[in-house]
């Protein structure tokens, strides 16, 4: 099993209410940049659909400089109808995201969990996940510390 210590959530960067599939996405990374599959772990669609991309045990291309040790994650959306940074994420889509979190995090117990824009200087995920999920990381540290006492 791979080493995993970091969740990093992405988006697509398409237009809000644009129905891309996982499929197109795969399309774009081995057509478009010549990558032997898609980037990301998972896609979650616009209807909140979980779908797998890259196998968790084989690494990522999502994170440059991350992606041995890291599971990616990238949601359907993430602009406005002018290409500008937005959340828009459906509420079928938070909520499918935060049930993704919680069974990588059961397997991958130390895992923390970060935005793409925290390792690059992007937007996306286009949302505020140090913030979102906090409460998340908090728990982590909690662990590490409780750990290290015994």
């Amino acid at each position: 099993m791979r080493k995993i210590d970091k969740i990093i959530i992405h988006c697509s960067a398409t237009k809000e209410g644009r129905d891309i599939k996982t499929e197109t996405i795969k399309s774009w990374h081995v057509k478009g940049n010549g990558w032997r599959d898609i980037g990301y772990h998972f896609v979650i669609e616009l209807d909140g659909s979980i779908r797998n991309g890259r196998d968790v045990e084989k690494v990522g291309a999502h994170t440059k400089g991350y992606n041995s040790t890291s599971i990616g994650i990238c949601y359907v959306g993430g602009v406005d109808d002018i290409n500008r940074a937005k959340d828009t994420r459906t509420e079928a889509q938070k909520k499918s995201l935060i049930e993704l979190i919680d069974s990588l995090r059961a397997v991958y117990k130390n895992a923390t969990i970060h935005g793409h824009n925290e390792f690059s200087a992007k937007a996306c995920p286009s949302f505020d996940v140090k913030s979102e999920f906090a409460e998340y990381n908090k728990k982590e540290k909690k662990t590490k510390k409780s750990e290290s006492h015994e």
